[in-house]
């Protein structure tokens, strides 16, 4: 073997420690095996060669041969700047660099043929390449040989002379060490069934590549690969718990249950609610550990079917907890489960943060000898001196809002390993879900409940804002309340808060009559909460904040969400924030506010949000038009989907391909045993073995 994911690139000919290090920090780089995973973002033509005389100022990148005439430094101080006047016989055009002038005067020869590769702009009535790439011409089948790779650099990179070619170097580096030769990384019969191209020559044409058509059979190789594997990966875990996690049974539907369900059910369950309460019953009957995703948009009614099944543990004489984000979320839910529970006999306790000391030291005996049977909190509830007496259901709402080993501590509450159910309000295309949750059961509640009013939602540009003004007016007059959400985008802060202050300000003037409140990430947690508990409370009519009010606030009587420059938000987050309306049974409404001048990109996102309130076709659209980068963030934190080269917006074909292959193997081989196998194994050990296997926890 190889062992590429153990040799250091810090010791191969050309990086050395600096290097090493600038790699490990700014491209997460540190095997020759991660190396050989760092695959380009695009590719470039370059077997075409342009004369001078053909250049125009709309080309994108062109390829020329020929000679510098000679070298002339312009400017002084700032602006000072190295001309090369390039010629091959049938023009002239400058060469510009503005940095590194001392390296290109010391490398760079005139009188000697080069080959000059960039992008030609104009400039006052002259054409000009600035930092061309420049090679001699004796390198010509190495530099100009069809398609070329272009990946990924960081400004500290190419400040240490990292840029694209170094890593395209540094590759074939690799690749001439290693004799060009790789282990293949699937069994013979798979390679025979799936007939795609092998390992190594995927490896060589992704880097090298030989054809568009080899190039394209390199890609193809190497997404199936890396998502074959992590269904392998997912399918075995599942199959692991489903089987052979013991958990802890719940044969009786008892007194809890159905005292509730006769009597106390403030609403007829929806079809979809009962369809997902039914497979919870069958889990948690079955003496094999739950752990199932519920997946509903805002509204849908998880809070209930939460309910329902920690009803379930406290008939088998267990207690049962939920664990939300927040503060603010956790004492919803604690109002909500009292309130659906206040004419039956059932201990109940909130444990947050703010929980007074002398609240403490009632509460935590109590959960300890098990005479509170369930406790609804923030992360407070898997500190050390939480101690539970026989936890059989752990409920976490928002899960991604917790890092995986946060979750992972309530295991530990139990003498044996409490049944999980994980509900979220972020709508998972069924690429992500399968791919993030592959591992889980998958609970989907599409229906709300009746009585809910769709809500209304208009595109309005900001050069508008009177009319905006005299609507939100008339809402408050029929004793409504309003949401108005700034964008806070990374990198933008101190220009987002001004906006944000600003817009405080104006609602404050245009709507001097009544009571307008601010929250924001940057104020201190107790000024955060008092604000919001003025607007939950009904005192505040309008709340201004940024995004933190995306997950979890419910004010029935909020009836409109207004979205600020809402072209720079994604379409789930739009999503997210609309839901935070329509919550009580008036009319309510998300107005999405932008400028004049918008994208198609952009105008399509918001026309998609006027045109469906479906979660799920708005978080498949997003996935389409942004790719799963933006999305996984705010669906798992800890342990990440790391994709390298496939995309789970265009490669939904690909996955679904891979993962009938996975259940296919291992529905003839479980625990990937025999013979044929051993390649299977030993890959996912390469890959998962650094892991901490958190798919079991959730």
């Amino acid at each position: 073997m190889l062992d590429l994911e153990n040799r250091s690139i810090m010791y191969l000919p050309g990086v050395g420690p600096q290097k090493a290090d600038i790699l490990k920090k700014d491209a997460h780089i540190v095997s020759f095996g991660d190396m050989l995973y760092y695959f380009p973002y695009k590719y470039v033509d370059r077997s075409r060669f342009y004369k001078v005389c053909e250049v125009d100022g709309n080309m994108a990148f062109i390829q020329m041969k020929g000679k510098i005439l000679y070298f002339d430094v312009v400017g002084e101080g700032r602006k000072k700047r190295l001309v090369g006047k390039f010629s091959d016989g049938t023009g002239v055009i400058d060469l510009v660099w503005f940095k590194g002038l001392s390296y290109v005067l010391d490398k760079i020869y005139p009188g000697k043929e080069y080959i000059v590769f960039g992008k030609p702009t104009e400039f006052g009535g002259t054409y000009n390449i600035a930092h061309p790439d420049i090679d001699p011409v004796e390198l010509a089948d190495k530099v100009a040989n069809g398609l070329i790779p272009y990946y990924n650099t960081s400004e500290r990179m190419k400040k240490a002379f990292l840029n694209s070619r170094a890593i395209q170097n540094i590759q074939y580096t690799i690749l001439n060490t290693i004799q060009w030769k790789l282990p293949e990384t699937l069994p013979d019969y798979l390679l025979q069934q799936i007939k795609m191209m092998s390992f190594p020559e995927a490896i060589k044409n992704i880097h090298f590549p030989e054809s568009l058509e080899k190039l394209n059979q390199a890609q193809l190789r190497l997404k199936f690969d890396e998502l074959f594997y992590i269904q392998l990966h997912l399918i075995q875990v599942g199959n692991y718990r489903r089987f052979k996690l013991k958990g802890i049974p719940f044969p009786v539907v008892g007194d809890y249950f159905n005292t509730f369900y006769k009597e106390y059910l403030p609403f007829e369950l929806t079809s979809a609610q009962k369809r997902v309460v039914r497979e919870i019953r069958s889990d948690l009957g079955s003496g094999r550990q739950m752990n199932r995703l519920i997946q509903g948009d805002v509204g849908s009614g998880k809070t209930l079917v939460a309910l329902l099944s920690m009803l379930l543990a406290l008939d088998n004489h267990c207690q049962a907890c939920m664990m939300a984000p927040t503060e603010i979320l956790a004492t919803q839910h604690y109002a909500t489960i009292s309130k659906f529970l206040k004419e039956m006999n059932v201990q109940i306790a909130l444990l947050t943060g703010s929980t007074k000391r002398k609240d403490r030291e009632k509460i935590l005996p109590a959960i300890a000898n098990g005479h509170i049977q369930i406790v609804i909190g923030t992360h407070a509830l898997i500190e050390d001196t939480v101690s539970f007496s026989s936890l059989g259901l752990a409920v976490i709402d928002e899960q991604h809002r917790f890092g995986v080993e946060q979750r992972s501590r309530l295991w530990t509450k139990g003498h044996i390993v409490p049944h999980v159910m994980i509900m979220t309000a972020t709508p998972i295309p069924r690429t992500l879900a399968m791919t993030l949750y592959g591992d889980l059961d998958v609970s989907v509640i599409d229906e709300l409940p009746p009585g809910r009013k769709p809500i209304q939602t208009v595109h309005r540009y900001d050069n508008r804002s009177a009319e905006l003004y005299d609507f939100l007016k008339k809402e408050i007059q029929k004793g409504h309340q309003i949401y108005v959400v700034y964008p806070l985008i990374e990198g933008n802060e101190r220009l987002d808060y001004k906006n944000l202050e600003d817009g405080f300000k104006i609602f404050k003037e245009v709507f001097s009559e009544y009571t307008v409140c601010m929250v924001h990430g940057k104020m201190k947690p107790a000024d955060k909460e008092a604000e919001m508990r003025k607007f939950v409370s009904g005192k505040a009519q309008i709340l201004v904040s940024t995004t933190v009010i995306e997950v979890g606030v419910d004010v029935p009587n909020a009836s409109v969400m207004v979205i600020q420059s809402a072209e720079r938000f994604g379409l789930s987050q739009l999503h997210q924030l609309r839901g935070r309306v329509g919550r009580g049974a008036e009319q309510s409404y998300c107005i999405l506010v932008s400028s004049y001048k918008l994208s198609n990109e952009t105008r399509k996102r918001l026309e998609i949000m006027v045109g469906t309130n479906n979660g799920f076709e708005i978080a498949e659209a997003d996935l389409r038009m942004r790719g799963h980068g933006d999305l996984e963030g705010t669906l798992q934190s800890g342990d990440g989907l790391d994709l390298k080269i496939a995309d789970l917006g265009s490669d939904g074909q690909i996955l679904q391909y891979a993962r009938d292959m996975a259940e296919i193997i291992l529905n003839k081989d479980p625990d990937l045993l025999s013979e044929t196998n051993g390649i299977l194994n030993e890959r996912l050990k390469i890959l998962f073995s650094k892991k901490t296997n958190w798919g079991l926890i959730s």
